[in-house]
């Protein structure tokens, strides 16, 4: 969730929520986006290629933001849908609307609070209610929700009130279907794509995280499967307070990962937190088969200890997936023949998830192996020089990985054989995506290959591998 506290508080927005009001808004979109089509394709009849490469750049651009400005205004699923393109849209999407629409991930105004008392009444009752203190600015504000910070009565306990944004879940259906044919008419995906099946894709995925009762269920599953490691926070659940549209934890205090007082601290100790972040991901994926796929800053924020290890507090489970056997069968294929330079293996891996077809050519295996062996670089056996330390660590801060692997990917995306990769692909890299980033942002100094060794053998882990082959 977009934390107010970064670059000063945004005036509160009032919500749309009515059908009327969303139906006119989205219609209006809808018209504005295909006018601008229309007159970018008139004016290209009369430009030479070089003008009109140049012109389609600036377009894309304008329609992304366009986009981008109409939808965070509506909050609810249609934003959800902008922040989902950001994603999926890597693979399909020219990169200047992907750059635009990528600010929806952070840049969320609050709404009024106003706005969401009543349904907070309407869910716990006002005698419930009463018992809490609510403080009416927000510390967090995303698009299917906020936080407020509160303080039971009782016996002043400091809790978070996650609310959900009214009426949201029963208008889910008809924003993607709106939006769905608005985004074709912005010409912001090539002719022919399968942008419905992509769609109903993050349709399910919205749908699971405005699921409270769910979020609170993986908020205790996180909580027990890390109870005995302290350098680990998860926020206790209060389920007298919570219900499908309010979900209340307690409030942990701690620092941005980006704030100044995480930037102070000593090599060391941002060493030791970025293998925290690295070690909880490898134990998600390779051991509990269950990964908390959103990795906003927000979710993830750093309290200082001067006794005893600095901890990652961990925030918002809405987007835990739990992935298939046989998927996690296969991508345990991917990795271990990255990590061990058998581009047979990865690529045997690769058609078991249906990222490559088995008729495909061999220069195309060729190029998928590649781009397997650049995003385990930081685990292979030969790192460029310039970004490895004296004794071996990984110098994250000093890596541009993130931005050579999209490229990547992008240029595999031209060809003809190249599928766009199944949802828990998507979910899954983004979640590491983000591990890559917050290692980058602390500047952390890692020997990552003995980590992800330590999980490709680990016996438990292969028994486990194993048994999912066979399902």
């Amino acid at each position: 969730m977009a934390d107010p506290s970064k670059g000063g508080r945004k005036k509160p927005l009032k919500l749309k929520t009515g059908s009327f009001d969303r139906n006119a808004a989205m219609a209006r979109m809808g018209m504005v986006a295909g006018a601008q089509y229309a007159g970018h394709t008139l004016g290209n009849l009369f430009r030479n290629k070089a003008d009109r490469e140049a012109r389609n750049r600036d377009f894309y651009v304008r329609q992304a933001q366009f986009l981008a400005d109409e939808l965070g205004q509506l909050k609810g699923s249609v934003m959800k849908v902008g922040q989902m393109l950001s994603v999926y849209g890597q693979y399909f999407m020219p990169p200047e609307a992907i750059e635009v629409l990528r600010s929806l991930q952070d840049d969320s105004p609050p709404v009024a609070w106003s706005d969401l008392e009543p349904v907070v009444v309407e869910r716990l009752g006002r005698r419930r209610l009463d018992e809490l203190e609510i403080d009416p600015e927000p510390l967090a504000a995303a698009s299917l929700g906020q936080v407020h910070r509160a303080w039971r009565r009782s016996d002043g306990r400091e809790l978070c009130v996650k609310v959900q944004y009214p009426r949201l879940a029963d208008a889910i259906d008809s924003d993607i279907r709106t939006l769905t044919q608005i985004v074709r008419l912005a010409r912001l995906v090539p002719k022919g794509m399968e942008l419905n099946a992509i769609m109903e894709e993050v349709r399910e995925m919205i749908y699971r995280e405005v699921d409270y009762d769910r979020e609170l269920r993986m908020t205790r599953e996180f909580a027990e499967r890390l109870a005995d490691d302290d350098r680990f926070v998860v926020p206790e659940v209060f389920p007298e307070y919570s219900t499908e549209t309010v979900l209340v934890t307690s409030y942990e205090s701690a620092h941005h990962v980006q704030s100044e007082a995480v930037k102070q601290l000593d090599q060391a100790r941002r060493n030791a937190l970025g293998e925290q972040a690295l070690e909880l991901f490898l134990r998600e994926f390779f051991v509990w088969g269950m990964v908390q796929t959103d990795p906003h800053f927000g979710n993830y924020k750093i309290r200082l200890n001067s006794e005893g290890p600095d901890q990652l507090v961990l925030l918002d489970f809405g987007a835990t997936r739990e992935f298939a056997p046989r998927f996690l069968g296969s991508y345990y294929a991917v990795v271990t023949g990255a990590f061990h330079e058998d581009a047979e293996q990865l690529i045997d891996g690769a058609i078991g998830i249906n990222l490559l077809r088995r008729d495909s050519p061999q220069h195309v295996f060729d190029a998928f192996a590649r781009v397997g062996m650049l995003v385990i670089e930081p685990f292979g056996r030969h790192p460029p020089d310039a970004l490895v330390t004296a004794d071996g660590a990984y110098r994250w801060g000093e890596s541009d990985l993130p931005f050579r692997v999209s490229r990547a990917i992008s240029d595999a995306a031209i060809s003809r054989w190249f599928r766009i990769p199944p949802r828990e692909i998507v979910f899954l890299h983004r979640r590491m995506g983000g591990v890559f980033v917050l290692l980058a942002v602390l500047d952390a100094e890692i020997k990552g290959r003995p980590m992800l060794a330590h999980y490709l053998e680990r016996e438990d882990v292969q028994h486990e591998r194993e048994h999912r082959q066979s399902q």
